[in-house]
């Protein structure tokens, strides 16, 4: 004799082996949607704008490898790297000082960073171009004698201005690098018998630069857009030359945007050689180091019509 729950019971009643797989509908992130298509119909109206502008871009590729926009890339780039080693020689210089236990040596340096990094570079362009009305001559004793106006060269004006103002960001990014550096490193080479200067050069500062190297790569892109600033002390760089075509040939705003694709281009070339530079210093840091772009293009090359999934 069969029981009622005997006899409903039967396969069709069995419960399932598992949880039934669940299917994920992805969220509609509209945000995205109206953000983009407002961002993609602002960019075709400046487009549009500039377009309709009156605006000779034939005269753009017409001056574009003209000899004296090549002279003026040159003496940008001489500019920029005369600058940057003062710079970094006085950063190194004025970060020791900084760090150092000797009160007076500690506060001229700071004096030093908090004016230099206190008034803007103009200014100081100006001051060391002007201080002829307050010194008729620079004497040296015997070593050299001359009028201000003939020693302050546009050149020299420039160096002083970009230079001097560099090494008071410079002294704080390598003391940031130095203090970055673990007390028990310099601790353990005293130990060893090493001065304070053999640590600095053999332990401290070699760690230090990969701290230290990133700003600077960004100070020395920042430091060839500066140098612009030096066309009003009258030292001929690109900015100064690209004005002058501009005015004589009656296309000044063409020849401002000739001038800014240049500064495109150095600064793009400098980008990618701070990455290498970055990338270099980077080792021991991870365990792997970032592709670099080369890596990525020829990894997404070689990954196309490739099965998803599938070995590389």
């Amino acid at each position: 004799m069969t029981t009622d729950i005997e006899k409903t019971t039967g396969p069709e009643d069995t419960p399932p082996a598992g949880p039934k797989p669940v299917k994920a509908i992805p969220v509609r992130h509209y945000g995205r949607y109206v953000s983009a298509v407002i961002a993609i119909g602002i960019l075709v109206a400046i487009v549009y704008a500039f377009g309709q502008g009156k605006i000779n871009w034939h005269a753009v590729p017409d001056y574009f490898f003209d000899h004296r926009i090549m002279t003026g890339v040159y003496k940008t780039l001489l500019l920029t790297v005369l600058s940057m080693v003062i710079g970094i020689v006085g950063g190194i210089g004025l970060a020791v000082m900084r760090l150092s236990k000797n009160p007076v040596t500690s506060s001229i340096a700071w004096f030093y960073i908090w004016f230099f990094r206190g008034t803007p570079v103009l200014v100081q362009l100006f001051l060391w171009f002007n201080l002829g009305l307050v010194f008729e001559y620079v004497n040296l004793g015997p070593i050299y004698k001359n009028y201000w106006s003939d020693f302050m060269t546009p050149l020299l004006t420039a160096l002083l201005g970009l230079g001097l103002n560099e090494a008071a960001y410079m002294a704080e990014i390598c003391r940031a690098g130095l203090l970055a550096v673990d007390e028990g490193q310099t601790e353990a080479s005293h130990a060893l018998g090493m001065s304070h200067a053999k640590t600095l050069r053999r332990i401290v500062i070699p760690q230090a630069m990969r701290v230290i190297v990133p700003p600077t790569g960004n100070e020395v892109i920042n430091m060839l857009k500066t140098t612009s600033l030096v066309a009003a002390v009258q030292y001929p760089e690109l900015f100064r030359y690209a004005q002058d075509i501009g005015q004589n040939s009656g296309a000044p705003v063409e020849m401002y945007f000739l001038a800014a694709a240049w500064y495109l281009i150095m600064t793009s070339v400098l980008s990618v050689g701070q990455y290498y530079v970055e990338r270099y210093y980077a080792r021991g840091s991870s365990r792997a180091l970032p592709p670099t772009p080369l890596q990525k293009i020829r990894a997404n090359v070689l990954s196309i019509g490739r099965p998803k999934g599938a070995a590389a």
